[in-house]
């Protein structure tokens, strides 16, 4: 066997592996109560704005609908300018007693725009005499039922910090090729099973979902603890399940819902906001080659010799992943899917962006540039 059979069969290995793995951490992610009864907890949602018209009307609509009497609703917007102000307002008019609206146009030096409007909502006080603060972006819908089903099974079982798995909504071309691989990725990386093992590395926070007990999220110092931590979903259930407390990850999807980006464009800037946030970001020139040449073995594979194996691969991925997906999202399979090899290319694009912006020492998200601390 030389180096290119190698290659072909270890490549194939790994892809079938993450498959088998894929499909076992769904069926291992629990799923809510159906119709629960309304726990009596008070809830605080904190929601941060910055320049989210194109979804924020329905997402706010559907945060303002939930069936779920002890629910307040702080949002913070964060020096919008495309017109998200305009409907706070007109929400927050209409809404007095559920929903309280900030402006905030001034960034103090230390901070990422997201943490700090997510700290600026927390020390509000309705924040403050919240048993519970939820976390969730500004472009994320829930059906009425969802938060009360996602408090029952938060109090039902030893809980400190719960993440929901959302679906994910495409419209363009971009969205429907790359992002429902991405939502695989994620699920393959979460292994749900052991995300509540204090002994196992496991963690899980998703920005469209986060339920954290206030006296958890404050005994870990909250968002204030990590103002320029990117990826501050995942970091802050890190922080919480290190000092001792418990998390959890069960089904959002798809009564929980979001359209993250607005075609491929967005999806390469937000992996130039996110990529290179993770620890071990300094790995990346390893890492990303082994991806690439994975993403792209049903392309390569035929030239060592391997074409069965190839088409095999270029089968199976978009069937089993894309059989996950079918189940969060409640909608049917796109025949794009089988073009999923084509990832690499905005993968590498928007890594490589990521990478370079960390030499500098920034961060950039939403026309902001912010300086990282060495």
């Amino acid at each position: 066997m030389d180096w290119t059979d190698a290659a072909a069969w270890s490549a194939a290995a790994a892809i079938l592996a993450a498959l088998v793995l894929l499909r076992r951490h769904w069926a291992r992610l629990p799923a809510l109560e159906a119709d629960p009864e309304a726990p009596p907890d008070p809830v605080c949602l904190c929601i941060p704005v910055r320049n989210e018209a194109r979804e924020l009307s329905a997402a706010l609509d559907s945060w303002l609908n939930q069936d779920l009497p002890g629910l307040r609703i702080v949002a913070v917007d964060d020096g919008s300018t495309d017109g998200s102000s305009e409907i706070l307002r007109g929400r927050e008019a209409t809404h007095p007693e559920r929903l309280r609206v900030l402006r905030n146009d001034h960034l103090p030096p230390g901070w990422l725009g997201k943490n700090h409007a997510l700290h600026l909502a927390s020390e509000q006080p309705e924040a403050r005499a919240a048993e519970w603060l939820l976390f969730a972006d500004g472009d994320v819908q829930a059906a009425p039922d969802l938060l009360r089903r996602a408090l029952a099974f938060a109090r039902s079982q030893p809980t400190d910090i719960l993440a929901l798995i959302p679906a994910v909504d495409v419209g363009s071309i971009g969205e429907r090729l790359a992002l429902p691989l991405a939502a695989s990725a994620f699920m393959l990386l979460v292994p749900p099973h052991r995300v509540p093992d204090p002994r196992h590395p496991s963690f899980c926070g998703v920005g469209g979902f986060i339920l954290v007990r206030r006296a958890a999220y404050d005994a870990v110092g909250g968002h204030a603890a990590a103002p320029l931590e990117a990826v501050d979903d995942m970091m802050l259930a890190r922080r919480v399940k290190r000092a001792g407390f418990v998390n959890r990850v069960a089904r959002g999807g798809p009564d929980l819902h979001l359209r993250m980006y607005h075609g491929l464009w967005d999806i390469v800037r937000a992996m130039r906001k996110n990529t290179a946030a993770l620890p071990f970001w300094w790995t990346m020139p390893l890492v990303l080659p082994v991806a690439m040449a994975l993403l792209l073995a049903p392309l390569w594979m035929p030239f060592s010799g391997h074409g069965a194996l190839a088409l095999l691969l270029w089968l199976l991925v978009p069937a089993l992943a894309g059989d996950v997906q079918q189940r969060i999202t409640g909608r049917p399979m796109d025949l794009l899917w089988a073009l999923l090899p084509l990832n690499a290319l905005p993968l590498a694009w928007g890594a490589a962006w990521a990478f370079a912006d960390r030499l500098r020492g920034v961060n950039h998200w939403r026309g902001r540039d912010v300086r990282l601390k060495a």
